[in-house]
């Protein structure tokens, strides 16, 4: 089977597997949570409600709604968020390039952070060293995000402010004061590149500093996951039999190590890095109500909170198709980097 084959054949798996999440995502907003929470008010009278129902199809059989609830998600009409106050997909999308920011900017630290670690601990394994990189790992793994948060919050920017040493913004995306003497054009909605190509650096360093302590948080419960499969890999790849050949050929250790082993050791990580990257996008709603980032995260938090259920439903079809599509990404490069997968 070829390339190509494989992924039309991935594709076609997938849709049932979205398929598989609308049903799941209608039977949670008809029968768990109410369909009218965004639409009916403390104000709205009682002979009013018969006429919402029907405008939204809930007078319909279960089968007929799920059909309509289909041809919704198909036509981008979400319904109308209460919290918002604007339609869900407008409010999604609007918030979206701010989950991306902090998305990107949590990967690169991740990045940075766990290859290295990882490499360091297979070449000094059972070391010291090795025993202090798997104990950081095994903690990263571990620690709750809101705690990791509140700490990083008290540590970083409390602390700081109290002894009148330079802090780190604790929340929010940018100094509201500052963004109104120095506003920005939106054009793609990642707050530090619109800065950067308008010239305007002066917003783009204050969005820069206000992603660091977020970004630390969300970065640091990945880190040790990409570590320690950096480090088992790279152990794995060490004792393969071309490893040892080129070593007794005589050729530098430095080039064993960065020319035959790491570009195989790194495969696995590639996976593991775009899975990572999905669960960025769709799963930074504690981080992002913690420091009162205005993402997807919280605005579904929002949503929780005022029984929007046309909101919620939205994010979990949202965030789920993008894992979903990630996943396929992931595995046609995975495919196609490693030639010993059979399609």
């Amino acid at each position: 089977m070829k390339l190509y084959e494989y992924s039309i054949r991935r594709i076609f798996l997938l849709i049932f597997v979205l398929l598989g999440v609308t049903i799941l995502t209608f039977y949670l907003s008809r029968i768990v949570l109410n369909p009218l929470g965004a639409y009916v008010t403390e104000r709205t009278r009682p002979e009013a409600i018969p006429a919402i129902e029907k405008r939204l199809g809930l007078d319909k059989p279960f089968y007929i709604q799920y059909i309509i609830y289909l041809q919704d998600l198909v036509t981008f009409n979400w319904g109308w968020s209460r919290v918002a106050h604007m339609p869900v997909i407008e409010a999604l999308f609007y918030r979206f390039p701010a989950t991306v920011e902090l998305a990107i900017a949590s990967f690169i630290i991740i990045i940075l952070v766990g290859v290295p670690l990882g490499i360091i601990s297979a070449l000094k394994n059972n070391s010291v060293v090795d025993h202090a990189i798997r104990i950081f790992s095994l903690t990263g793994i571990s620690i709750p995000v809101f705690w990791l948060a509140l700490t990083l919050q008290y540590s970083f920017s409390y602390l700081p402010k109290v002894a009148g040493l330079p802090s780190l913004p604790s929340n929010g995306r940018v100094d509201a004061l500052l963004y109104q003497q120095y506003p920005v054009n939106r054009i793609t909605g990642l707050m530090i590149f619109d800065s950067l190509i308008q010239g305007n650096f002066i917003i783009a360093s204050d969005a820069l500093l206000h992603l660091i302590l977020p970004a630390m948080t969300l970065a640091f419960l990945s880190i040790g996951a990409v570590t320690r499969v950096a480090r088992s890999s790279m152990l794995e790849v060490l004792r393969q039999d071309y490893i040892s050949t080129a070593r007794a050929y005589g050729l530098p250790e430095r080039m064993v190590i960065y020319k035959y082993a790491l570009k195989n050791a790194m495969i696995p990580v590639t996976t593991l890095s775009g899975l990572l990257f999905g669960g960025l996008l769709a799963g930074a709603i504690i981080t992002e109500s913690i420091f009162a980032f205005p993402g997807m995260g919280q605005l579904t938090v929002f949503a929780i909170s005022s029984n929007d259920s046309y909101t919620i439903m939205a994010f979990t079809v949202l965030a789920s198709f993008i894992y979903v599509l990630i996943n396929l990404l992931v595995d046609i490069v995975y495919a196609k980097l490693d030639p010993r997968i059979k399609y």
